[in-house]
């Protein structure tokens, strides 16, 4: 649920000039309207020559209450960045065509689907490529630059009933006038019926369909009740390798398989070439130049799941070959594979002790090495065709940037985005720290302290454990925490057993039994931050989201250490995610079935433990969300509030398990904020804020 060896080159260049300008006077804290001030800045994509880099930038207006993404370029040898795509519509994902003279990216900025765009290199005003009447997923050039691969879910009725009228009103027909009808059922036949951000599922699956950028002719070649993803073409253009499970029933195993379809059948995939035949997870192809290899992500342990290590391996792209997996003795979790352009190597991301860097390996395997390297956070990068790379690099004093890595150099910042806003700041210097569990295990996570903070003083800490339970806290910009200390609080990351980056052993020590180990590791590094001088023992906090709720409602109900706590998005009584939320299979692998295993599922509910909490603890989450549904929150609000302990249930409309509203997310922070600041701290001001509103107002 969510949620090793190498040699490492020095940290990027800028690294010493940013923490020579922090020490500088004048510089002021962070507040709370900063964090929506800073401009993130992700995917970048080099051109075919080399010499640009595309990517978006995302700014927040909380007068609109939305955010915006547009599409800027930035020369690789550093310079003037220009934005390609104009303000008061969203643009996102651009991808450069192999011959260097488009665009393409996704826009929906003439209704509310997603289509295809394309902005010609020379400039101009950007043109609509596809207008379907399903949204556009994603999409990827062929090597010659005429057609695109485009991944759609299944067209719904009412979305072709939409398409029907938009041709006619464009023939000159009259604008068919709109009656207003009962919702229809939802008719469930599916295991999985249910995913966060969509809701109830039908048999609408996602297919690849090619279409030709001339003639705007499109082709579907997958098809079945099957979701296909991750379409990679081959170097000549006649194939495309994917990732689906199809198995007889989808919705029960994780047994997705590379596979290779033509580019121009028209059977909608009934002749395949199965590459892999591994049990587990098997996905995100990358086809090799000399199209000899398909490299992909896989899982070997599939009873594991997200617990198991995603490795890199390799098969032969014609199939029926022998799988090379080639990071098993790295054993860190690899994702973003790319072959390097004489195809002996392949690159990747790798999640490796609390940071991620872009890593390379020999298609024989052996020794791992790091093009970017350091206590760094790499998002994504992008491959040129001479070795160039583009990283989206977040740093614990930056935030994401774009940095350029010419073959053998070092990473150089080549995009100034958020500049103004960090020079102005004085920020807290974030320590990565080892500490020794209850049980003797060596146990790492991230220590901030407050800003001007003097050595010897004792001061509110808090506790975030981090979501998953297999995610991570990274060498990341944090700028909440930076928020945080700011206003006087300590705050503590751990990476506790059941964290990614340290291993499949220590990844898989709490499967099937959450809150133990993981609630030792926890405690082990506020006990850390006590022995340091650093944490007041009786002015702790505790509160996380997601997974991280589930263990603060884990650690109130183990120790009344804590002062105060918020849980965001978790779960209490397990048996009654089982069939409302999205969870299923993992519920039925890792837990088994709940009448089979009653005993089980109760020791791993966090509920059958709130008589023992005294910690004053406020619930939050959004109404729709089906990733960890709101109704977690509520059955422990209600019993708290049943026992008469202090509490509270603060639920956010139309919010999924990630809030995408800025309003809500602020409103978020502040009562947090006042939560920390009346319990924790102890002042007089109110935990609930004063004048923030509520939904019967």
């Amino acid at each position: 649920m969510v949620c090793g060896g190498g040699a490492v080159i020095a940290a990027p260049a800028d690294t010493v000039v940013a923490h020579a300008q922090s020490d500088r006077g004048g510089l002021r804290a962070i507040t709370l309207d900063d964090l929506f001030a800073i401009r993130p800045v992700e995917g970048p994509r080099v051109s075919p020559d080399g010499k640009w880099v595309a990517y978006t930038v995302t700014t927040t207006s909380l007068a609109r209450d939305e955010d915006e993404q547009r599409i800027w370029m930035v020369p690789f040898a550093g310079g003037e960045a220009v934005a390609l795509t104009s303000e008061g519509v969203s643009s996102s994902h651009p991808e450069w065509s192999p011959d260097g003279k488009w665009l393409a990216f996704l826009s929906a900025r003439k209704g509310d689907t997603t289509q295809v765009w394309l902005l010609n290199r020379l400039g101009g005003e950007a043109t609509q490529l596809t207008d379907l009447p399903q949204a556009v997923d994603s999409q990827v050039w062929s090597p010659d630059a005429k057609r695109l691969c485009l991944v759609m879910r299944d067209a719904s009725t009412e979305e072709l009933e939409s398409a029907k009228d938009r041709e006619e009103e464009k023939e000159g027909g009259e604008k068919a006038e709109k009656k207003t009808k009962a919702a229809k059922p939802w008719v469930i036949d599916r295991l999985q019926f249910k995913a966060d951000e969509v809701g109830y599922l039908d048999h609408r699956r996602r297919h690849l369909y090619v279409f030709d950028v001339a003639g705007k002719k499109m082709t579907q070649v997958t098809g079945g009740d099957y979701d296909d993803e991750f379409p990679a073409w081959s170097p000549d253009g006649t194939r495309l390798a994917f990732s689906s499970n199809r198995t007889a029933d989808p919705d029960r195993n994780y047994n997705t398989d590379v596979w290779v379809v033509s580019a121009d059948n028209t059977d909608k995939g009934a002749h395949l070439t199965q590459i892999t035949t591994n049990a587990g997870e098997d996905h995100s192809p990358a086809w090799s130049p000399d199209g000899k290899w398909i490299a992909y992500v896989t899982q070997t342990d599939p009873k594991l799941f997200e617990y198991a290590t995603k490795n890199l391996a390799v098969s032969p792209a014609a199939g029926g070959g022998t799988a090379k997996v080639l990071t098993r003795e790295f054993d860190r979790n690899v994702d973003d594979i790319k072959f390097s352009a004489d195809s002996q190597s392949v690159f990747f991301i790798a999640d490796d002790d609390g940071t991620q860097n872009v890593c390379k390996i020999s298609i024989n395997g052996g020794e791992v090495s790091r093009p970017v390297g350091g206590r760094v956070m790499v998002y994504s990068y992008s491959l040129g065709r001479n070795g160039e790379i583009a990283a989206q690099i977040d740093r614990m004093d930056r935030p994401s940037e774009i940095y350029a890595v010419a073959a053998g150099s070092e990473p150089i910042r080549i995009t100034h985005t958020n500049d103004a806003l960090i020079s102005q700041l004085k920020l807290s210097a974030g320590e990565y720290v080892h500490f020794n569990s209850k049980d003797g295990t060596t146990v790492a996570g991230y220590l901030y302290k407050p800003l001007d903070y003097q050595p010897g003083k004792k001061v509110p800490t808090l506790l975030i454990p981090h979501g998953g339970p297999v995610w991570a806290w990274y060498a990341e910009f944090q700028a909440k925490i930076q928020w945080l200390n700011a206003e006087g609080y300590a705050v503590v990351t751990p990476n506790p057993r059941g964290s990614t980056g340290y291993g499949q052993k220590f990844a898989q020590a709490i499967f099937a039994d959450w809150g133990n180990k993981d609630f030792q590791d926890d405690m082990a590094i506020v006990d850390y931050a006590i022995a340091q001088g650093i944490a007041d023992p009786v002015k702790l906090g505790v509160g996380g989201h997601s997974y991280g709720a589930i263990s603060t409602d884990f650690i109130i109900g183990q120790t009344t250490r804590f002062r105060g706590a918020i849980s965001d998005a978790g779960e209490a009584l397990n048996i009654t995610g089982y069939g409302h939320d999205q969870y299923q299979k993992d519920y039925e692998m890792e837990l088994g079935r709940p009448w089979e295993n009653r005993a089980v599922w109760e020791r791993l509910s966090p509920f059958y433990n709130v008589a023992k909490i005294t910690t004053p603890t406020l619930f939050m989450g959004g109404a729709i969300d089906w990733n960890v549904p709101i109704i977690g929150g509520e059955q422990m609000y209600q019993a708290m509030r049943s026992l008469g302990r202090e509490t509270e249930l603060v639920i956010y409309p139309d919010e999924y398990h990630e809030f995408r509203t800025p309003s809500h997310i602020k409103d978020r922070l502040i009562r947090q904020m006042a939560w920390w600041e009346h319990y924790v701290k102890g002042t007089a001001e109110p935990a609930t804020p004063v004048g923030l509103g509520s939904h019967d107002e």
